[in-house]
């Protein structure tokens, strides 16, 4: 790749020796911008998304216990509202 970016930069008139210097210079930050990077593999995004899938179970679970213990509440409180009204009259 070094040598496209010199051939680009001496078509362009730019002297030898800028255009060497130049062309290092992109290249060296092309690839410590390459290997600086992490990058994900097929197994690193079956990790995450296996661990998605147990964190939404686990919320769901959550959530549905939630609306277990409130269906019995409101249940509990209509119970006894029906009992205070049947009882005092």
């Amino acid at each position: 790749m070094e040598l496209e970016i010199y051939g680009v930069f001496r078509e362009a008139g730019i002297e030898e020796k800028s255009a060497k210097a130049i062309a290092a210079t992109i290249n060296k930050a092309l690839e410590q911008n390459i290997y600086s990077k992490e990058l994900a593999t097929k197994g690193d995004i079956d990790n995450v998304r296996l661990e998605l899938r147990t964190e939404i179970a686990r919320v769901e679970a959550n959530i549905i216990k939630w609306i277990v213990g409130a269906l019995f509440a409101a249940a509990g409180v209509g119970m006894a509202i029906a009992r205070l009204f049947l009882t005092s009259h």
